[in-house]
């Protein structure tokens, strides 16, 4: 496993970090780190835990409640940037969980195998939320009352590299630096308790399927978007999803890609316009349908060419979440603080990136190569269950 500071060791930390990273960097290099226990609490604070652990709990039930939970609260506080990026990429999960039991992955992956990817999806969907869902209630609650409330995180065992970051948001409202943290944060978060964990390791992370998938650039994040009428995407490919350093680089170029001016208006008026179902038909209606218009067993005969179905042949099947999988009972997360050295803010400092994330391409040619995947698989080996 490569460690963070492992992977800051080149371009990232060759400059000097600015004033405002320096004063983070006091606070998270205090010895101290004042908590607080439940028996401390007063009526006010012991309700407003409980409130915000019951409306966390309400909508992380799967993917589509989370990802309409984040643009809500979007809707309510614009300045927290994180909330509208974690909504399009919540969608890119969804959409990632529906093709499991799709037209094209169906047929190239077992029954057991696509409960395995779900699984390891859905984990990761659930442990970001009832990360993040309790620090943008607090933040609620901290502007309602017009009082900093960011003593409470510890209580949801948030890192305490949240805890400083948090702190000094509410001060200076650096946005940008808030929504990268939060990047940092959740990647952070999710390394061992998911990336590292040695189920997922063996039956999802060192597979010839996810090989296959790194293959097939299946790891794509999509930002649909409307010019006039019509839907077009924008997004970015990601390559060694295991790379935490990589995971977060790429939080980073998303992030600048949709707050660009050039793309934010056209992106938050698809997602106003089109509710999150889970279906690639949300933004693709000419490709995909929610409803299987194949014939039952058949072998597969190609239907696409440039993002475009052939004629007469059916669209993809894309189902809608709720008609692809049941709610997944979760454990309670594992405990432990992932932060343990201050050289992590060298994230935080701005990037020059600038890119036009054309993907349209890319992703019409994904499609195809899984078609010729399904089409080899298939003369060589019988379908599989």
């Amino acid at each position: 496993m490569i460690s963070i500071i492992e992977c800051l060791k080149n371009k990232l930390t060759s400059q000097k970090i600015t004033p405002e990273l320096t004063a983070i960097k006091k606070e998270i290099t205090k010895k101290s780190r004042p908590t607080i226990h439940e028996n401390q609490l007063n009526d006010v604070e012991h309700d407003l835990i409980e409130y915000i652990n019951r409306e966390t709990e309400k909508r992380n039930v799967n993917n589509v409640t989370r990802t309409n939970a984040y643009l809500n609260f979007y809707k309510r506080f614009p300045e927290i940037h994180w909330a509208f990026l974690g909504h399009m990429v919540s969608r890119n999960g969804g959409w990632n969980m529906t093709d499991l039991k799709g037209s094209l992955l169906s047929r190239l992956l077992s029954s057991e195998e696509r409960e395995e990817f779900f699984t390891f999806l859905e984990r990761g969907n659930w442990l970001i939320f009832q990360d993040i869902y309790p620090q943008l209630l607090l933040y609620e609650e901290s502007v309602k009352r017009n009082t900093n409330l960011f003593y409470l995180l510890p209580l949801f065992h948030v890192s305490f590299f949240m805890r400083v970051i948090w702190n000094y948001f509410y001060r200076i409202k650096d946005r940008y630096l808030l929504t990268v943290a939060l990047i940092v944060n959740e990647q952070s978060y999710l390394e061992k308790r998911v990336i590292q964990n040695p189920y997922y390791q063996s039956t999802v992370l060192e597979t010839l399927e996810f090989k296959l998938q790194e293959l097939l650039d299946l790891n794509q994040i999509i930002f649909p978007y409307l010019e006039g009428k019509e839907i077009k995407i924008i997004g970015e490919t990601i390559h060694q999803f295991a790379s935490l350093h990589n995971r977060i680089l790429l939080g980073k170029r998303l992030y600048q890609l949709l707050f660009d001016t050039e793309n934010y208006l056209s992106i938050y008026k698809w997602a106003i316009q089109h509710p999150h179902t889970g279906s690639r038909k949300d933004f693709f209606p000419h490709l995909f349908n929610d409803l299987d218009e194949s014939v039952p067993g058949g072998t597969y005969q190609r239907r696409i060419k440039d993002c475009r179905i052939k004629k007469n042949a059916p669209k993809l099947y894309s189902p809608i979440l709720k008609f692809a999988w049941n709610n997944m009972a979760q454990k309670e997360a594992e405990k432990g603080d992932w932060y343990s050295d201050w050289k992590v803010i060298h994230y935080l400092k701005k990037d020059m990136f600038k890119g036009n994330g054309a993907i349209y391409h890319e992703y019409c040619k994904t499609l195809e190569k899984i078609e010729f995947s399904i089409l080899a698989k298939e003369a060589i080996l019988p379908k599989k269950s």
